[in-house]
Formats: C-alpha cells, sequence, structure tokens
C-alpha cells in the first residue's frame, strides 16, 4: 500500500538534484523501474536516490517540507519536463492510491508510478576508515585524466579511471593505449584504511563525483571495498561498482628523460592546433608539430578541404624535429588548463611516445601518427 503524502519543494532545489541523479539512469534498459529516482522522506531530510545497477547515487533535497515520512518514485523523464516547463518558484507533490499529482498555483499534473518497495537501494556512506581528498583538488584530476579513458570498452578496465591510493597521495590514471593522463592530488586518512589500493572506478561514477564538488573547498571521502567504492562529497554519496579486469602497468610507458625538452604555454599552443586543425577533415589527417630555430610549424593537409600552415615562437634551437599529433588528442589534454599554464614537452624521436607535463603533479603520455609519407 502506497504511504499518502503531501510534500512542498523549492522547485529549483528538486530540479537540480533531479538533474544530479538523472545522470546515473540508464538510457536503455530491462528493468523499467531504473527510469525513476526515489524521493525518501524521513524525520529530518529528503534524499533523492538513483541507480542503474552498476552506479548509484543519493542526494539530499533543500527546500523539502512534509508533515509525513515515506518514499515515492518519481518518473525523472516526466517530472524534469515538468520542474523546466512551470515557473512556480514552490510545487506541491501529493501521494495517495491512485498515484502522483503535481500541482503548482496554476497547474496540475497526475502521473501513474511504481512501487517504491521495487526500488534497488543505493549504499550509505557508514565506513569508519576512509580517505580524505581536497575537493578542488580531486576535481581537478578527475578532469585531467577522464577524457583519456576508452569509450569503447566501458566494461573492461581501460572503460574507467584507476585510482591508486597510498598514505599521502592519490594519483588517477586513464588510457585509451594511445594516450596516457596521470594527475596526483594530496589526500590525508581517517581511521586505518587500506594503503596500496588500486581500484578501477567506472567514468559515469567519476562524472557524478566530479560534478558533485562544489566551488568551496570541502573535502570529499572516499571507501574502497573489495568490489565498490564509497564517495561522500558534500550532500551527495556516490556508489560505484569496481570495473572489472586489470588496469596496466602505466608507469611503465611513461618516458623518463626525454633528450629534448621544450617549454611551451598551454593557451597559444592550443590555438595554434585548432587552427591547424580545420583542414584535417579525414581521421587519418594528423598535424604536423615541426620544432626548428625557435619555432613550431603546425601543418595539416586535408583530404578535400586543403591545407594549413601555422606557426608559433617557441625556446627550441636544437636540431629539426617533426612529430605528427592526432590534434583532438591534443587539444584534449590542453583543453583541461588554465590558458596561462607552463608546460613542458619531452621527445625522443620522431616515432616514440612523447611526454607533457604540467608542474610535478600531471603528465600526459601521447603515441604519434604515423605520417603517410609526408
Amino acid at each position: 500500500m502506497r504511504t499518502a503524502m503531501r510534500i512542498t519543494c523549492h522547485r529549483r532545489s528538486l530540479a537540480a538534484a533531479l538533474a544530479t541523479a538523472r545522470g546515473v539512469i540508464p538510457a536503455r534498459t530491462p528493468k523499467t523501474i531504473l527510469k525513476n529516482v526515489k524521493l525518501r522522506l524521513t524525520e529530518d531530510r529528503a534524499t533523492l536516490l538513483a541507480t542503474n545497477s552498476e552506479v548509484g547515487i543519493r542526494s539530499e533535497v533543500s527546500g523539502v517540507e512534509s508533515d509525513s515520512v515515506g518514499e515515492v518514485l518519481l518518473p525523472a523523464k516526466q517530472v524534469t519536463e515538468i520542474l523546466r516547463e512551470v515557473q512556480d518558484d514552490v510545487i506541491v507533490l501529493e501521494v495517495d492510491e491512485g498515484g502522483l499529482r503535481i500541482r503548482t498555483a496554476d497547474n496540475e499534473f497526475k502521473l501513474a508510478v511504481d512501487d517504491p518497495a521495487e526500488f534497488p537501494d543505493v549504499a550509505m556512506f557508514d565506513d569508519d576508515a576512509y580517505w580524505t581528498v581536497p575537493g578542488r583538488q580531486l576535481k581537478q584530476a578527475i578532469q585531467r585524466t577522464i577524457f583519456a579513458i576508452d569509450t569503447k570498452n566501458a566494461r573492461y578496465a581501460l572503460g574507467g579511471v584507476l585510482v591508486e591510493v597510498s598514505p599521502a597521495t592519490i594519483t588517477l590514471a586513464a588510457t585509451d593505449c594511445h594516450r596516457l593522463a596521470v594527475a596526483q592530488t594530496p589526500c590525508s586518512q581517517c581511521g586505518e584504511p587500506s594503503a596500496g589500493q588500486r581500484p578501477v572506478v567506472p567514468a559515469k561514477a567519476m562524472r557524478l563525483i566530479e560534478q558533485s564538488v562544489g566551488k568551496g573547498e570541502q573535502e570529499v571521502h572516499l571507501a574502497v571495498h573489495d568490489d565498490s567504492v564509497l564517495v561522500r562529497s558534500g550532500t551527495s554519496t556516490i556508489y560505484a561498482r569496481l570495473v572489472a579486469g586489470r588496469f596496466p602497468k602505466y608507469r611503465d610507458v611513461i618516458p623518463r628523460n626525454p633528450p629534448i625538452c621544450i617549454e611551451l604555454v598551454a593557451g597559444p599552443l592550443l590555438s595554434a592546433v585548432q587552427q591547424s586543425a580545420m583542414v584535417a577533415s579525414d581521421k587519418r589527417c594528423g598535424v604536423d608539430f615541426a620544432f626548428a630555430d625557435g619555432n613550431l610549424i603546425l601543418a595539416s593537409v586535408g583530404a578535400d578541404a586543403g591545407c594549413s600552415r601555422v606557426e608559433l615562437p617557441v625556446s627550441y634551437q636544437g636540431e629539426p624535429i617533426t612529430i605528427t599529433f592526432d590534434p583532438k588528442f591534443v587539444a584534449d589534454f590542453l583543453k583541461v588548463l588554465k590558458p596561462s599554464a607552463s608546460l613542458s614537452l619531452g621527445l625522443t624521436a620522431p616515432n616514440d611516445p612523447v611526454v607533457f607535463r604540467v608542474g610535478s603533479d600531471y603528465t600526459y603520455v601521447l603515441m604519434p601518427m604515423a605520417r603517410w609519407g609526408r
């Protein structure tokens, strides 16, 4: 039997929480109940829960008032559309045996809803031993690595982000075998969590964690279990089942002490890469990076769009060397940096992997492309 409830909500708060929860909802699933989110009311809080069985999130919702306790499933797509279209600051949800009514000052919507008892639960963060990470730095580390995952193999290790935990540092790593992104952030511990853990967290969960971190100096708590992780960030708890498979020994592919090191600035280099790539309509068309006499010349020849030549002054005075990159892979890396950020490019030979470094806590390794006889 469905519990009768009358709930008053601030529309924007509910809409924001629902937008985050919808990031978990599967686009296609035989379990149609997962197309919902659960609104749970207790005596002291309102919580929104969503899951796709692999990743789940529970978020506290502000601006919710009710004299009742209980649960209701909200059809996520329909409720989102209603909240987007109505203009009232306050809405009322009424739940009874007939279903769900959403009322505003001038509108009323009636929706059929499923039984909340059939909706799978999302784990709570009740660990006593966990890692504490500065939220802003973790957010940056996720942004600096997640773009390098292998999106075609989401169910295997390359489809997630490796999280290496040590007593003072958390290292994130992602690769699709053509590139590798590694970022570090400091951490501390509460209790005695196990060090040396190497879970691979699915991309969807990492995006939720990144989105959950606000603009302040909040801390994020990370608990690693044998087959899952739990992350507490602000008013949200994110659960994720770990990705199957073993992540490669990524440190073995990072070039050590390359003989050529060139200092660059992110903003001007990104602009030059984007300009030179305008004619590279064919995915096989890379951009040549030619270093010589204090200049970097970026050149590309498109299959049907012509050619480009962009010149950029750089601090290089050695023997001429030309190496070809996929411009998207270079741009992905530069876009997560501030335009004023300084970086170094380590080169060995035209066909060897190169290493970009930003300070001591961010490394990006990129394989060059074949030059196709050019």
